[in-house]
């Protein structure tokens, strides 16, 4: 829940930003914030603060590396990293601190382009049979 939400009980667009964070990081984290590791010192924003500075696999859901498609695991890494730190801009504490929508879509195409153009990079090149 968003800090100007839980102390004022006030609603914006920043709000629903805040949640959109927490959105972000449940589904790449496949965790709740109300999961038993998760208490008052730490919560799913801190998690994942602090898991950042170390191997973004150690906080991202498993599932996401597949061992079939073990060339692309950097790939998926920097891209799954750029998406949970949008999240953790998306829940700064201040609501003025926090993207505008426009913001967040932009970062998210530019995350997916990326993510893209590294995994068409790592394919190897498709050579196709000339016809005699």
């Amino acid at each position: 829940m968003a800090p100007e939400y839980g102390s004022q009980g006030h609603v914006s667009v920043k709000t629903d930003i805040y949640c959109y964070g927490i959105l972000l990081m449940e589904v790449f984290t496949r965790k709740k914030p109300t999961d038993n590791m998760f208490h008052e010192e730490i919560t799913l924003k801190s998690w994942v603060c602090m898991s950042l500075h170390k191997d973004v696999s150690e906080v991202a859901d498993i599932k996401l590396f597949v061992p079939s498609e073990e060339q692309f695991i950097s790939a998926k890494k920097d891209g799954i990293l750029s998406i949970l730190k949008l999240a953790l801009n998306c829940c700064e504490e201040h609501a003025e601190q926090r993207p505008n929508i426009g913001d967040v879509v932009n970062s998210l195409k530019t995350i997916k382009t990326k993510y893209l153009r590294s995994i068409e990079a790592t394919r190897p090149s498709r050579i196709t049979p000339r016809r005699s």
